[in-house]
């Protein structure tokens, strides 16, 4: 059936989580339930809103750089065989931090990043104690997850624009196995959920048109983040942020936050601020944030339905997606074994976990 498998959500996490399946050959039975959907420009609807890259901003916990490494794997493959259409495109990378990042993080990222290098003490902007280069990836968000929503529909997965008013909603009929609940932000308010450790981020950006910036330009601060991030296949525009306002839901957008990016991302790269530049447009969004960081978890509910949690991703979604969807997907095997086209995939062991991380 259509609704065996019901993913809420059609953010960039849904997404992934979708074409984890498809992958898998679960696609003529899945359906994606959301009230947003790609093309929609929603306050609540996070995903659109993003400057998408990847980039050194994840935790240094170990399931973070799993996740991470998973991501960008998939992405860099994603920009060198369908770029274009998938509004994704390899790009140079400067990342600094105003202070020194774990070790662990760096020696993971050394690990698999492309042409990483450490940038000598003698070359780093003024301020900053620590500072990295490697080859990257920029995303045009919201033509991005319109592309994914095409590729899903060409394989099968169903979309089904519906607010629903309890998770137990998703259930959609008596055939529907497993749910998966990829809501964001709305994990902290649908009844069902109602998960207190979940907040919302607030951000704020500009939409420049500045063809003169080629690079990812992240600068990592004590209580701030600034980035200046190309929108690929979009005529020059790039991406100049950036706040991160834990506890603040407000869409409003203010004068003196865009003023406070516009200086310092001038002052991070000063070829920005010259006569071609304009400033297309003003954003807020708002990163689904959870204390202790991403809810990965299975869920037995009333009647022995499962529900599969995969939410709280923060700032990280097009970057981690890929790699919580794989293990979002891998809690839900067991369940789906007697769907057809599932006869060749085992209830996951660690070592079988590991194996489908790997296929990535």
């Amino acid at each position: 059936m259509q609704d065996s498998i019901v993913i809420v959500g059609a953010g960039v996490i849904g997404l992934d989580v979708a074409l984890i399946l498809a992958e898998n050959g679960y696609s003529h039975h899945t359906t994606i339930v959301a009230q947003h959907l790609p093309g929609d420009t929603s306050i609540d609807y996070t995903s659109p809103w993003a400057g998408a890259n990847f980039s050194a901003i994840s935790g240094s916990d170990k399931i973070a750089l799993i996740w991470d490494k998973a991501g960008y794997k998939r992405l860099m493959k994603l920009a060198a065989t369908d770029g274009p259409a998938a509004a994704i495109q390899k790009t140079q990378s400067f990342e600094y931090w105003d202070e020194k990042p774990a070790a662990r993080k760096l020696e993971s990222l050394a690990d698999y990043l492309e042409d990483f290098t450490v940038i000598p003490s003698d070359k780093l902007i003024p301020g900053v104690e620590y500072g990295i280069s490697f080859t990257s990836v920029s995303i045009n968000a919201p033509q991005h997850i319109q592309y994914l929503k095409s590729q899903l529909e060409a394989q099968g997965v169903k979309f089904l624009r519906r607010k629903l008013e309890h998770l137990d909603s998703a259930f959609l009929s008596e055939h529907t196995k497993v749910v998966f609940n990829c809501i964001g932000n709305g994990a902290r308010h649908l009844p069902g959920v109602q998960d207190q450790k979940c907040f919302p981020v607030r951000g704020q950006i500009l939409l420049a048109r500045a063809p003169q910036i080629g690079q990812n330009i992240i600068r990592h601060g004590k209580d701030y983040e600034t980035y200046i991030i190309p929108r690929p296949h979009s005529n020059g525009n790039v991406v100049l942020g950036g706040y991160m306002q834990k506890n603040n839901g407000t869409g409003d957008t203010f004068a003196h936050e865009s003023e406070s990016i516009w200086k310092r991302t001038t002052t991070l790269v000063p070829s920005l601020d010259v006569p071609g530049t304009e400033i297309l447009a003003t954003f807020a969004g708002l990163r689904p944030g959870r204390l202790g960081g991403a809810r990965i978890e299975r869920e037995t509910r009333i009647d022995d339905r499962i529900v599969v949690h995969n939410y709280g991703a923060g700032g990280t979604g097009y970057q981690a997606g890929f790699g919580m969807a794989m293990e979002a997907v891998s809690l839900a095997l067991p369940y789906l074994k007697d769907l057809p086209n599932s006869s060749d995939i085992a209830s996951p062991s660690s070592a079988e976990n590991a194996a489908i991380r790997a296929k990535l």
